[in-house]
């Protein structure tokens, strides 16, 4: 279907925000607003929907400055979900690459949803909101040589799909039982007009890109010099926009996480594992914390890359939910109709002593502690963090990890939450998070930390002690701890502001105590500081005001258990 717009974006004023600066927030069109009671209910579920000042408000409340929508291409449902009555909800099946997805729109099928989509873009962009496509370049809907025949197929069969040696088959890289051959011009420029068309026509800001790994292999091996990004790389209008990559696929040599080259930010990993690890005690030693928070220097800082690179995350929409995470230690996917087969079994997850929902208010407020500790961790990182819409509210899914067939109130975000205290008292809480990460640069910094000293005085711009106030040897670097202290200091940052002006912030020192006692924590003195001012206790349960508690360095401080605390240096 050709649909006519001379719509030329003139108006439209793109956020453009920087890398180090952003905040990025996965949501699901139809389930982000598919219950929203501030939204009419004739726009759930739609791109007008999320369009809503309802949708946005909560957006701007919280402080992401981009929302990444799960895939809106136009996708096919698998026939056996049908026939258990389910439907794929997560829309990682496209078919039309140039087509948003005709049942998120509120307007009509005959073009309408074009226009809606645009609408609500400009709607996110006058919310100072950038739009990130969640995209699935690497296979079809046509799924293995004995799924549909839908159209790629049916025009040239070889021409579009990698075929294993017999060309009966195809070579599977993905999973998903095909993987488009990207070597071939015709398919790189199908993929490059439908990006460029969602950039230019359709005023998105960026793309996540599903398996990237599979769409960088050349003839077999994934090739960071393959066709696919050799031409995104040199494109005028691909390579300004925000492209993230989700480095694995499942073939051989997949798994590319810090491979990427400069242009490219990652999903990574290794960050979730190490965060999930320590908050649950889990962690074999420190060393590999002490990358994660600061930024992956160890996967990034060597081919060129800032650390802005890192996309943090601890949850995705694959995976079970913040709240899951310390509710459940089993999977519970039987309503997908596989026999519980189905999703990943390494969850690193913590129940907090009871499987599932429970009834016990000791467990449920160590719970709600660890989302505390978990989302705290998160948003003061160095790196760019990932929140999944409904995490900050405690949305649950029931221990379902793979809940990509759940098009029901199993995957819809509950507002209904934001009425109970608890759950709002989160929200707050990362709101609160995310306004300090915006005041203060010395959590978005643009460059490594160095570890050095900046000064005569031996003060170095990040600096590591244990629970006694001491600086980190070798030795404690490879050793478990369930103690940690983190100094930035804020005294000399890389770069300049605006005005051409020295970056120079606050320092703080935060304390990650995962243990399951209250332990002693002896604060470092001069010349770290004089005097520390506390910011953040995750130990409380009421967080509307700051605890504003000062400290003396040189001295002790009780930490309470599995808490996290941020002080600001005092001078």
């Amino acid at each position: 279907m050709v649909v006519h717009d001379d719509d030329d974006w003139a108006e439209d004023r793109r956020p453009k925000t920087p890398w180090a600066d952003s905040v990025i927030y996965e949501l699901h069109v139809r389930g982000f607003t598919k219950r929203h009671p501030g939204i009419p209910e004739e726009l759930r579920g739609t791109y007008a929907g999320l369009a809503h000042p309802a949708a946005i408000d909560h957006l701007k409340r919280l402080g992401v400055t981009a929302v990444e929508l799960l895939p809106v291409h136009q996708f096919a449902h698998e026939d056996h979900l049908l026939r258990r009555g389910l439907h794929n909800y997560w829309g990682y099946n496209s078919i039309g690459y140039f087509a948003p997805h005709a049942a998120y729109s509120a307007s009509g099928t005959a073009g309408q949803q074009v226009g809606e989509f645009k609408r609500m873009v400009r709607a996110l962009h006058d919310a100072g909101i950038e739009v990130i496509l969640d995209v699935v370049y690497n296979h079809t809907a046509e799924a293995s040589e004995l799924g549909p025949m839908l159209s790629l197929r049916g025009i040239d069969n070889r021409g579009y799909y990698r075929l294993q040696s017999d060309a009966r088959r195809y070579a599977d890289y993905t999973g998903c039982g095909n993987t488009l051959h990207v070597v071939q011009p015709n398919v790189l420029r199908l993929i490059t007009d439908s990006l460029r068309y969602w950039v230019t026509e359709m005023g998105v800001d960026g793309f996540r890109f599903d398996l990237a790994a599979a769409l960088a292999r050349s003839m077999h091996d994934v090739d960071m010099l393959s066709p696919f990004l050799a031409v995104i790389a040199q494109d005028p209008v691909l390579r300004r926009v925000k492209l993230i990559a989700e480095p694995w696929d499942v073939g051989n040599g997949g798994y590319q996480v810090g491979a990427f080259p400069p242009l490219w930010t990652e999903w990574n990993d290794r960050y979730r594992d190490a965060v999930r690890d320590f908050w649950r005690g889990a962690l074999p030693d420190v060393r590999d914390l002490g990358y994660r928070l600061t930024g992956s220097s160890d996967l990034y800082a060597w081919g060129g890359r800032r650390p802005y690179a890192s996309v943090n995350f601890i949850t995705a929409h694959d995976g079970f939910t913040l709240r899951d995470l310390v509710s459940y230690e089993q999977k519970h996917n039987e309503a997908n109709g596989e026999g519980n087969r189905d999703g990943t079994s390494d969850n690193r997850a913590w129940n907090c002593g009871a499987e599932g929902e429970s009834d016990d208010a000791g467990v449920n407020a160590l719970r709600r502690r660890q989302l505390r500790n978990l989302l705290t961790t998160l948003l003061l990182s160095t790196g760019v963090p990932m929140l999944v819409a409904g995490d900050e509210m405690g949305r649950t899914q029931g221990g379902n990890n793979n809940a990509y067939c759940q098009d029901n109130e199993v995957s819809w975000v509950d507002w209904t939450l934001l009425e109970q205290p608890q759950w709002r008292g989160l929200t707050e809480l990362t709101a609160r998070v995310l306004a300090l990460r915006h005041t203060h640069p010395v959590l978005r910094r643009r460059a490594f930390f160095s570890g050095r000293a900046q000064a005569p005085d031996g003060l170095r711009d990040l600096a590591w002690f244990t629970s006694q106030g001491a600086e980190m040897t070798e030795e404690d670097w490879y050793a478990p701890a369930s103690t940690v202290g983190l100094y930035l200091s804020g005294r000399d940052i890389p770069g300049r502001d605006a005005r051409g002006e020295p970056v120079t912030d606050d320092s703080f020192l935060a304390v990650l105590h995962a243990g399951g006692r209250p332990a002693g924590f002896r604060l470092p003195g001069p010349p770290w500081a004089d005097a520390y001012e506390l910011v953040l206790d995750t130990s409380r349960e009421d967080q509307s005001a700051a605890p504003g508690t000062v400290h003396r360095g040189d001295t002790g401080l009780t930490v309470p258990a599995r808490s996290l605390l941020l002080l600001r240096v005092r001078e």
